[in-house]
Formats: structure tokens, C-alpha cells, sequence
């Protein structure tokens, strides 16, 4: 008997620990009766949590065909960091046939291509494919001035993802929406992308005038540091690259199938050359007729020989 009672004085608890557990209880209660911090459980809602996750699978191909000069490759290399999305390619043989860009694109796991095409040295092409199944946009690229050319002030960081912006035009115009779609798939930059940031301070814009596309880029940017929150006080100063794009055809297949819109104001470069070597020509054509006009009518004005002229030699 006398070891049993040792044995439960030394399993009872201290008087010291049961008073600090019945402290720990009341404080508990007292946790309790306060309101939670979160009383709708917004942290555990699903629907409102930010998704970090790459959905969006969007991947363009830019590259460009060999023989471009150094201004072309330049404007490829421009586009292509505005697109963190992108991934390249060795440049395409002339050689090869276009609709082998799908097999490229197929490698490259991308659905998007831009693709810069160079003849004679001097005239560029572009070409934006939905890949594997169209549609297709041809275009004829005019007025490039590439980033390190024209040295304009805006800046932006790289991988930001930009802001597209259209003008009215494009919603009006049948084959225009087509374009702003496409154009839409190529150049915006999926969310979450791991290559992009996750914000917006730069904007695309495309603008349809005489026929044509203008493309600007530009950098979103507070009026004041003050203001850097505030989105009706922000401006936009250019950066670079500005190009035109003279629109020729729309292909209803990946660079293949039904012509669905051509462009009939559009003039091949070829063509325009040889007005122009036309009408360099015409002076000196001109100064010719003039000559032979001049030798006619002095033949017409002179006077029939006279047989009484040597009479009275």
C-alpha cells in the first residue's frame, strides 16, 4: 500500500502545470467568443484564388528566310522580344516549300508562326499562319524602322506582356476581324507564361490607314511617380519597332489553300519598279519625238524647187 500511494503521487501532475492548463483553456474560450478574421472563408473559396497556372498553351515561331539583309534580321529580332512566348529557328531555305513551315512548327510544338520572307534583297514579306489548319495572312512589309535605328525614348522591361490595342476599323471590316484575330493569337503573350512577366507597361498598336496596317509599339508609363497607380494618368511614349503591313491575300489553310480575300489595290514591287523605270524613260522618249517633230515640219516648210533659178546664172 505504502509503494502504491508513491506511485500515484508521482503520476499526479504538479500543482503548477494544472494551473497554467486551466490558463490555456480560458484563453482558448475567450479566442472563440472573438469574431474570425475571415468569417465568409474567402481564403478557402476556390473560384476567387489566384490561378498560377499556364493555361493558356500559345507558342508563335519566328523566323526568317535566308538572304535577308541586316535590317530585316534586325526587325526580327525585335519582334521576337516582344514575344516572350516565341521560339526560333535556323533560317528557311529558299529552296524548300512553304507548306513545310507546318512540319517546323509541329518540332517546335507551336500553333502560331511569323514568318519573314526576303526577295531580291529588298523587298520583306510577312507571314502570320494559324498552325496546322489556317487561316493564313500574307503580307508586304514597307517603312521599317527597327528599335537601335530610330532610338526613341520609351523603354520597357523584357518579358512584360503587351497590351493589343485596334482601332475601329477593325471591327467593321470583314477581313479585318479576321486579321485582328489572328494577329491577336500571334503576338499576345499567354498569362502565366513561365518566360513572361506578370504584368502590362508596354502596348501593340494597329492602326488601318490608306489601305493599309500602321504598327506602333509603345511604353505605358505614369505621368507622375505619384500617379503610377492611377490608370487615366498614364502616357504612352514610342519605343520602336514601327513598320507598315500592305496587306496582299488571306489563305484559308496553313500557307496553303482557298484564296479568301485579295487585296485589289495592292502592286508588286516588281511592278512598281518598272512604272518607275518607265517613267524615268519618258524624258529622253520625249526629247526624241521632240526632234523628229521639229525635223518634219521644217521638211514640210520648204519651198519647191524652181527650174528658172539657174536660168539667168
Amino acid at each position: 500500500e505504502v509503494r502504491r500511494a508513491e506511485l500515484e503521487e508521482a503520476e499526479a501532475p504538479p500543482e503548477g502545470d494544472a494551473e497554467a492548463d486551466a490558463d490555456a483553456e480560458e484563453a482558448n474560450n475567450e479566442e472563440e467568443e472573438v469574431a474570425p478574421s475571415d468569417p465568409y472563408l474567402l481564403a478557402d473559396a476556390a473560384y476567387i484564388q489566384k490561378d498560377t497556372r499556364w493555361r493558356n498553351k500559345q507558342r508563335t515561331l519566328v523566323f526568317c528566310s535566308r538572304g535577308v539583309n541586316y535590317r530585316f534580321r534586325h526587325l526580327a529580332e525585335d519582334i521576337k522580344k516582344l514575344l516572350p512566348h516565341h521560339k526560333t529557328e535556323p533560317k528557311f531555305e529558299k529552296s524548300s516549300k512553304l507548306h513545310e513551315i507546318n512540319e517546323v512548327c509541329e518540332l517546335k510544338s507551336c500553333n502560331n508562326v511569323v514568318f519573314f520572307e526576303s526577295r531580291k534583297g529588298e523587298d520583306l514579306y510577312m507571314w502570320v499562319a494559324r498552325v496546322p489548319y489556317g487561316p493564313t495572312l500574307k503580307f508586304q512589309v514597307h517603312n521599317i524602322h527597327t528599335t537601335g535605328e530610330v532610338r526613341l525614348a520609351g523603354n520597357c522591361l523584357l518579358g512584360s506582356r503587351p497590351v493589343l490595342y485596334f482601332d475601329k476599323a477593325f471591327s467593321d471590316i470583314s477581313y479585318l476581324k479576321l486579321m485582328k484575330g489572328l494577329l491577336t493569337q500571334a503576338f499576345s503573350t499567354p498569362r502565366n507564361h513561365p518566360k513572361s512577366k506578370p504584368f502590362h507597361d508596354h502596348m501593340m498598336c494597329f492602326y488601318y490607314l490608306d489601305k493599309k496596317i500602321w504598327v506602333r509599339h509603345y511604353q505605358i508609363a505614369p505621368e507622375t511617380p505619384s500617379n503610377e497607380n492611377d490608370p487615366e494618368r498614364q502616357v504612352l511614349t514610342e519605343i520602336g519597332p514601327r513598320f507598315v503591313l500592305d496587306p496582299i491575300r488571306i489563305l484559308a489553310g496553313s500557307f496553303s489553300g482557298q484564296t479568301l480575300y485579295a487585296n485589289a489595290f495592292y502592286m508588286s514591287p516588281t511592278a512598281l519598279r518598272v512604272q518607275a523605270k518607265k517613267l524615268l524613260k519618258s524624258p529622253y522618249k520625249r526629247r526624241l519625238e521632240v526632234k523628229e517633230e521639229r525635223r518634219q515640219r521644217e521638211k514640210a516648210a520648204e519651198f519647191p524647187e524652181d527650174p528658172l533659178d539657174e536660168a539667168f546664172i
